[in-house]
């Protein structure tokens, strides 16, 4: 199972072990050590794999959403009270110990080494399940007649995009699923408050938006469903996440509305979807996926 999630998706498992000299993207003083490709898969012996074990302070100190520090009575592949620790990925596996008795029953990444144990800044032991919106409209012009590129006669499609406090790069909007929570009200909790920042709005405008948001997020497509290519994963904590496309075809609905940043994001904008674009993780891949799905520029 190791080898195959690898081969389909260790193209994609690069962020965590790119950056020199391999810092934590949230530690300057936290380093990995360094994996290159042919030791990333779990099935290539590497008896002197020996990475610093590491969790962030501030997940340490016991907030609602982590994990205690031990692993004791978690149940992994299943879930847990009203904790889902299954994989979108298939079963994974746990820590034999062998290389490291304490280690022992901890959950392994299913895309292979990272270069640093622990759960570094996530709150889970295991999969840290997250949701991603990606609201889309056609760009036009100011008559209202949609926009194509001249170079490629494709219909130039938009997708709202924020730029995140915590690292600072443009993404999708997003955040992770709460304890217990449906998917859907993620999805549109998190596009709310980060691109329409509901949480400082008058209480008429929320309701307003929030019905304008209630009625695109009816009509989704999912465009993703596994493993993220993302900077804060570990050995044994990492994103899993569901993407999902909320497409505003008239551009009436979400797409007349002024994007407000709020939450978690410093900056929103509408966004021409291009294969030149920068962003964060792999959100970069979920684009493609809507920009095939809708045939638009690429």
């Amino acid at each position: 199972m190791a080898r195959a999630i690898t081969k389909l998706f260790g193209h994609m498992h690069t962020n965590c072990r790119k950056s020199f000299p391999h810092l934590y993207i949230r530690d300057d003083d936290q380093k990995r050590c360094a994996v290159p490709d042919d030791l990333v898969s779990w099935d290539a012996e590497w008896k002197e794999y020996d990475p610093d074990d590491y969790t962030m302070p501030h997940v340490l100190s016991g907030p609602e959403w982590a994990d205690p520090p031990s692993i004791e009575g978690l149940k992994f592949n299943t879930i847990d009270g009203n904790i889902d620790r299954r994989s979108h990925m298939g079963e994974y596996s746990l820590d034999s110990g062998e290389n490291d008795e304490f280690c022992k029953g901890r959950p392994l990444n299913p895309v292979g080494r990272t270069g640093l144990k622990g759960r570094g800044t996530l709150g889970k032991w295991g999969p840290n399940h997250a949701a991603d919106p990606i609201v889309t409209r056609w760009k036009r012009d100011d008559a209202g007649n949609k926009i194509t590129n001249p170079v490629s006669q494709k219909l130039v499609l938009q997708f709202v995009a924020i730029v995140r406090r915590d690292h600072g790069v443009w993404a999708v909007p997003g955040g992770m699923v709460d304890a217990g929570e449906n998917i859907n009200v993620t999805l549109k909790r998190e596009f709310s408050e980060e691109a329409m920042n509901t949480l400082e709005l008058p209480p008429d405008q929320v309701e307003k938006v929030t019905t304008q948001v209630n009625d695109l997020f009816q009509h989704g497509t999912e465009v993703y469903r596994g493993y993220v290519d993302d900077p804060r994963n570990t050995d044994n904590s990492w994103i899993e996440t569901v993407a999902h496309n909320f497409h505003d075809d008239s551009g009436n609905s979400v797409g007349a509305f002024t994007l407000n940043a709020g939450d978690d994001a410093i900056g929103v904008k509408w966004v021409d979807i291009s294969q030149d674009l920068q962003l964060f993780a792999s959100h970069l891949d979920f684009i493609k996926k809507v920009a095939d799905i809708h045939g638009c520029h690429w």
